[in-house]
């Protein structure tokens, strides 16, 4: 999305509202990148890799930090009004997800330096492999949020939207297979604990997604999605 105003008198609007975009779509990338490094260090079993992922953080939070200092100043000096305010206001709602998803990615990195630092055994593949699974559908959602953010793509929100409906089913899912392990064996507790809270980190992460799709969805349509189901979404849209 190319976050422009139409026939605004002064062109330093539209180029604040460009840069703005990019300082988004950087930050889209980076969390993504930072979600895969940090499961790559969980597979590769790779504790010093985890804390370069840690120390990766610091470049997303200063970029909350550019986008916020560049809204206030489009705000404050260029004074937007109607549609343009309502696409700043939203703009700033992502820039804020997408921290966030980066900081439950970082979460994952430490699970690797737990399990790999610590003095407990870390566990088997085979119960990580939950995790592997959904890191890459919430890294699918995020990427989906973040095409659609380059055109202002509806249905492509609204698809996103109903991934975080089968995230849900998903959850209930892994956390049944789980509890199976704990069952087996029960020195698999320690870990179990560890992986539960990686898992609603992953939930989380695609939750941002899912709130990003959301704010496309208010700035194409100007519609408040954020308490309401993706079905009563739809009939919403269906009515502009």
């Amino acid at each position: 999305m190319t976050i422009q105003g139409e026939g605004h008198i002064f062109t330093r609007f539209d180029d604040e509202m460009k840069e703005l975009h990019s300082i988004v779509v950087e930050m889209g990338k980076l969390a993504i990148r930072q979600l895969n490094d940090a499961v790559e260090t969980l597979h590769r079993e790779d504790p010093e890799k985890a804390y370069d992922v840690i120390n990766n953080d610091s470049r997303l939070n200063q970029l909350d930090i550019d986008a916020d200092d560049l809204i206030t100043t489009i705000i404050a000096k260029r004074a937007p009004v109607a549609k343009d305010l309502r696409e700043i206001i939203a703009v700033g709602k992502i820039v804020s997800d997408l921290e966030r998803a980066g900081d439950e990615a970082r979460k994952i990195a430490g699970l690797t330096i737990r399990f790999h630092e610590g003095a407990s055994r870390p566990p088997s593949e085979e119960i990580l492999r939950d995790i592997y699974s959904l890191a890459e559908y919430v890294g699918r959602m995020l990427s989906r949020s973040m095409s659609t953010f380059d055109d202002l793509d509806v249905e492509g929100a609204l698809e996103v939207l109903h991934m975080g409906l089968k995230l849900d089913d998903q959850l209930q899912s892994i956390l049944r297979h789980l509890s199976t392990f704990i069952m087996e064996d029960s020195r698999n507790v320690g870990n179990f604990v560890d992986i539960v809270l990686g898992i609603r980190a992953l939930e989380r992460f695609g939750g941002h997604a899912k709130n990003i799709a959301g704010h496309l969805v208010f700035i194409k349509h100007g519609i408040d999605v954020r308490h309401e189901g993706t079905n009563a979404i739809i009939e919403s849209i269906q009515k502009q």
